[in-house]
């Protein structure tokens, strides 16, 4: 694209940016003003309708210009527990409803990338996508040697769109600050999104990582990764085996509870090991990224968004995590925030608050048993972004660092999706396994330990043993 045109589309996304947030901004004058003199006993009903209203607009307005704004209203979507169910919904249409492009512009796309049209490049092509997100679009096709696949058709112009948006940050902070809730570092989000979103526009890179995601989790009893199609893959272009399965929403309606308990302690467990024993972690656990069998198994799905700890990076932040949750220790929590950074020597602050406000979204570990509800999210969100509350002192004076926050994204991520299907599971004991090689405190820990255990004697054997003995966990 010519300067001409990229100035163009930055000042065309600008514009819909500010003209979104204005919008929002008269709705809500125009709310406070009713809600003055409506009664308290309707006073609920009208907040309710009025974030509704504000997030179908947000919705549409952000489905419509993909990039780097709708991503960051998919993060909104799924973490954001204090808004209503109803704006919840109109919000998650951003992972599963985006307005796709034409089927003759992804031909065109594909034609470009893999040099032939699809319906030569494939035995069988479907022109209506199945899904449409921030950057792409999942066409289903049949490949000439019969396999079915899932191709993903990136949006023509997205990264001008992005790049847009990155020089734009500014206006993304107003728009955050002006929806979430108050106090929230929308900042610390939208330093994310210009760090990672570039990546995710170059496919290639996400097909270097579902190949090494493959390899990390080769013969796991219970995370399922499709495999990639190379041949048919490319910068714009990606391709990898058909995954079937429930959507979030389907298997939120149809699974029993044991269906849910397993669902949700994979998830969990597929991000324990990535982040603690491999280095190397998927930062977008939102709910489109997975694929449910009706029995809890999950398919792990889109690998744009991976982030591995450079040298040092985990050994600074383990000791701080390990002085909450192992330990439970607030001088020694004090003392390794001081060292890696989070807090400057000389602050001043009492280790016992320090330990009761950073530990809040780790109270699921400190505790034999735990179980996640939209209430315990809720309530801790409330509590993190409160910066006129009691712990406004240790806000204040706490410096996260930047490299941090993906790992912040996916512990808010899978929380939330632990909350809304409301998992009990001795969690302290589960972590353990993970940070002080504990015995496992679940079917699924046993299983794990198996398939780490035979993949380090005899990687070829580790399907066949964690299938004995997950045989013997099953007949207990």
């Amino acid at each position: 694209m010519t300067r001409q045109g990229s100035l163009m589309v930055r000042l065309d996304r600008t514009w819909r940016v500010w003209r979104l947030t204005a919008r929002n901004a008269l709705r809500f004058i125009i709310h406070r003003a009713r809600r003055r003199v409506t009664p308290s006993h309707r006073r609920t009903q009208l907040d309710d309708s009025f974030t509704l209203r504000t997030a179908e607009d947000v919705a549409r307005e952000l489905g419509n210009m993909k990039g780097a704004l709708m991503k960051a209203g998919q993060l909104l979507s799924f973490i954001v527990e204090a808004l209503p169910e109803p704006a919840q919904q109109a919000l998650a249409s951003l992972y599963s409803d985006a307005a796709p492009m034409s089927g003759e512009l992804a031909a065109k796309v594909v034609r470009d990338e893999l040099g032939r049209d699809p319906d030569q490049v494939f035995l069988d092509w479907s022109a209506q996508p199945i899904a449409a997100a921030s950057i792409g679009q999942v066409h289903r096709a049949v490949t000439r040697d019969g396999r079915l696949v899932a191709v993903k058709v990136q949006y023509p112009g997205v990264g001008d769109a992005i790049e847009a948006d990155l020089a734009n940050a500014d206006a993304l902070y107003r728009l955050f600050s002006a929806f979430t809730l108050k106090g929230l570092d929308t900042r610390a989000l939208v330093d994310e999104l210009r760090l990672r979103m570039r990546d995710e526009l170059d496919y290639r890179l996400e097909a270097a990582n579902i190949v090494e995601f493959r390899r990390l989790f080769d013969g796991h009893p219970f995370v399922h990764i499709p495999e990639l199609v190379p041949e048919h893959s490319s910068q714009r272009v990606l391709t990898a085996e058909w995954a079937d399965g429930l959507s979030w929403a389907e298997f939120t309606a149809l699974a029993s509870p044991a269906a849910l308990h397993r669902a949700g302690e994979s998830i969990w467990r597929f991000a324990q090991h990535a982040i603690l024993r491999a280095g190397v972690f998927n930062g977008d656990p939102h709910p489109g990224n997975y694929r449910f069998s009706p029995d809890g198994d999950v398919t792990f799905l889109d690998f744009g968004l991976v982030k591995r700890w450079a040298p040092g990076e985990w050994e600074l932040l383990a000791p701080s995590m390990d002085a909450i949750v192992v330990h439970r220790d607030p001088e020694r929590l004090v003392s390794s925030m001081e060292a890696s950074g989070f807090l400057k020597p000389g602050h001043g602050l009492s280790p016992e608050a320090v330990y009761d406000y950073v530990s809040s979204p780790y109270r699921p570990y400190l505790s034999d048993t735990f179980t996640f509800t939209r209430e315990f999210m809720k309530d801790t969100v409330s509590r993190i972004i409160d910066i006129n509350g009691p712990h406004a002192d240790v806000i204040a004076k706490l410096d996260m660092p930047p490299s941090f926050v993906v790992l912040d994204r996916v512990v808010w991520g899978v929380n939330a999706l632990l909350g809304k299907w409301q998992i009990t599971a001795p969690w302290r004991a589960m972590l353990l396994e993970y940070r002080t090689d504990a015995a496992p405190a679940t079917t699924l820990g046993v299983q794990e330990l198996a398939w780490r255990s035979s993949r380090a004697v005899s990687p070829n054997g580790a399907t066949a043993l964690v299938r004995n003995l997950a045989a013997v966990c099953d007949s207990e």
